[in-house]
């Protein structure tokens, strides 16, 4: 079975339908998102190689590092043909717009798109306008799936489970798809989650369903998992904030708080860090930190996913 999301049963211009597309992680099942993560372990011990004949294509808007060399290998490890788009040199630096961008490299016959774009529901318009599925690798503050399932991946390798978990999202939340993403997962698979930072970066009230904390040490002794954010300062996340040396005074992570810290407690981040400001280099490079992990998962996981879309899932 392939991963499916917020289905567009719409017709791009192409001709074909998107109703194998990954837009978001909210409306994937609890057992849907374990079959991927089951596909994924499988494909960490042993890559595939069957997806010959078969074309993806990243289309990247918005500068990435991890994601984008996590999906270039996980394509490579299924055998299928990569062909880069680059932006920089697209007909979009002479005007063209997006839909016609996508009608184009539709028009050409790709297997998968793999979009990510710095405004929300980018994907899922490109995958309506081409007609082809599409994988969304980000999209302004809406979703990151693939960043969330890899997360999952990591904690269930570390932990065995997500039952009883306690999980600090700690920083920029309101501004991160990430958090997006793990605060709709994490509790439909039986975690519990608090959001912890200061209130211009926390859920306003009804946005999400989850406990808010404005002080971190009153809560960092009940976590399993503390899960350190970036302030996104591109997206307004350093408005309401004095200084990164208060944010780290008050939020960040180091070594007088990690003895606050249950001796199981493990550490994430997404990436990219801003050392010294989330994290200090003792724990963001220590025992605890699970963040190198969260990297290595991309590779399998986007294999899985992406096997899934193309026909090889099981």
């Amino acid at each position: 079975m392939c991963p499916k999301s917020m289905v567009t049963g719409e017709s791009g211009s192409s001709g074909g339908t998107t109703d194998m597309s990954l837009f978001d992680i909210a409306s994937l099942t609890p057992p849907r998102i374990l079959e991927i993560l089951d596909r994924a372990e499988t494909m960490a011990e042993a890559s595939p190689q069957g997806f010959n004949g078969k074309t993806i294509v990243p289309m990247f808007f918005e500068p990435s590092t991890r994601t984008r060399m996590s999906f270039d290998l996980a394509a490579s490890r299924l055998g299928a043909d990569l062909i880069v788009f680059d932006h920089e040199t697209s007909s979009a630096t002479k005007g063209e717009t997006l839909r016609d961008t996508a009608r184009t490299v539709g028009a050409m016959g790709p297997d998968l798109l793999i979009v990510r774009h710095e405004n929300a529901g980018a994907p899922e318009a490109v995958a309506r306008w081409s007609g082809v599925p599409v994988v969304n690798a980000g999209d302004g503050r809406h979703a990151h799936p693939t960043q969330t399932l890899a997360d999952l991946y990591t904690i269930r390798r570390h932990f065995g489970g997500f039952d009883g978990l306690k999980v600090g999202m700690v920083g920029d939340i309101v501004n991160s798809r990430v958090a997006r993403g793990l605060l709709s997962a994490l509790p439909a698979l039986g975690a519990g989650v608090i959001a912890v930072g200061p209130a211009t970066f926390l859920p306003r009230h009804g946005d999400w369903d989850v406990d808010c904390a404005g002080d971190l040490d009153a809560v960092l002794g009940e976590l399993d998992i503390v899960y350190l954010l970036r302030v996104q300062k591109e997206r307004g996340g350093g408005l309401g904030f004095p200084s990164d040396a208060e944010y780290h005074r008050r939020f960040g992570l180091n070594d007088n708080r990690a003895d606050m810290m249950k001796p199981e407690c493990v550490v994430m981040h997404p990436g990219p860090m801003n050392r010294g400001v989330e994290v200090s280099d003792s724990l963001a490079d220590g025992e605890r930190s699970l963040i190198l992990q969260q990297v290595s998962a991309g590779v399998p996981v986007r294999m899985s996913v992406m096997a899934g879309i193309l026909g090889g899932g099981t």
